[in-house]
């Protein structure tokens, strides 16, 4: 079986895919795109993390980044079944304690529906505004996931002893409704995929193509094997652009698009090479072309995904 999920639109506003009518969106399109994909199926909503974005790559990334933890606990309370995803909260650039007090919260709310998504992070600048050391961020990231797991466990009151963090004997409550809270790791770099192999509960590519998924996938499974982990692991990849349907327009070259039965077989390979879920982007002039998408996909093509 198959899962397809959405990284949202008009949370982030990178120029590599948002659409041009997602400068003028705001809180009610959000509210509806939810709304669509907890009606039709979609396993996840997915939310990007940026603190701030320098001058010199604003005009490629824009400087549009909700927080993901604001965005999905406001889209948790008009939802019901969709799980919020946190594609990829960059848990280095704060203590532990405090984004264990911020998802776990998140959890408990909405009901045991988190995902937390966690990547090194690539921006420079944002790690030097808070202090954090930019160079050594793959390194805190490994001790953040340790602490993460410990204050996101059972116990009222978590512990762990690190070389950059330490704590005991401070209880947090409430804790996460998910006895375990699934944590996936983001990132294509061999540093982030071992991380994900030895320390995931998934792993998140970061736009990694078709033709390099089994690679990377392979080396998933050695480094699991080699290190006698056995746990439950899920894989994720992002898909190209999608159309159902015939578009009537430019959607460019990369999107795929056709009927419902064609993307579905297209689709399908991605089980093959041993993915578990799909993130998915529709290409789209308006909201309501978008949620007609997301609805079509739901009806037409998710049904599909899981036949051989």
């Amino acid at each position: 079986m198959i899962e397809y999920g959405i990284q949202l639109p008009v949370q982030s506003q990178s120029t590599i895919y948002a659409e041009g009518w997602e400068a003028g969106a705001g809180a009610d399109d959000l509210l509806d795109i939810a709304r669509t994909a907890d009606r039709a199926g979609f396993a996840y909503l997915a939310c990007c993390d940026h603190v701030g974005i320098p001058r010199r790559l604003a005009a490629a990334m824009s400087t549009v980044w909700y927080d993901p933890v604001a965005t999905l606990a406001f889209l948790a309370a008009a939802t019901e079944r969709v799980r919020l995803l946190s594609h990829v909260a960059v848990v280095g650039l704060r203590h532990p304690l405090l984004t264990a007090k911020q998802y776990a919260t998140l959890d408990h709310l909405s009901g045991g529906r988190l995902i937390l998504g966690v990547g090194a992070g690539h921006v420079r600048e944002e790690f030097e505004a808070l202090e954090v050391d930019f160079e050594r961020r793959g390194s805190v990231l490994d001790e953040s996931i340790d602490a993460l797991r410990a204050a996101l466990g059972p116990d009222e009151f978590p512990e762990h002893h690190g070389k950059l963090y330490d704590f005991e004997g401070l209880g947090q409550c409430p804790r996460p409704a998910q006895p375990h809270l699934p944590l996936w790791v983001g990132g294509s770099s061999p540093a982030a995929v071992r991380r994900a192999a030895l320390k995931g509960d998934g792993w998140l590519p970061q736009g990694d193509p078709r033709d390099r998924l089994p690679g990377q996938i392979a080396r998933l499974r050695r480094l699991r094997e080699e290190a006698g982990v056995d746990r439950p692991f899920v894989v994720g990849a992002i898909t190209e652009p999608l159309y159902v349907g015939e578009p009537g327009w430019d959607v460019g070259r990369r999107t795929l698009s056709g009927a419902p039965e064609m993307l579905a077989e297209s689709l399908r390979v991605y089980r093959a090479m041993g993915v578990h879920q799909i993130q998915v982007r529709f290409r789209s002039r308006e909201r309501a072309e978008l949620t007609d998408q997301m609805a079509a996909f739901g009806a037409e093509v998710g049904p599909h995904l899981s036949e051989r």
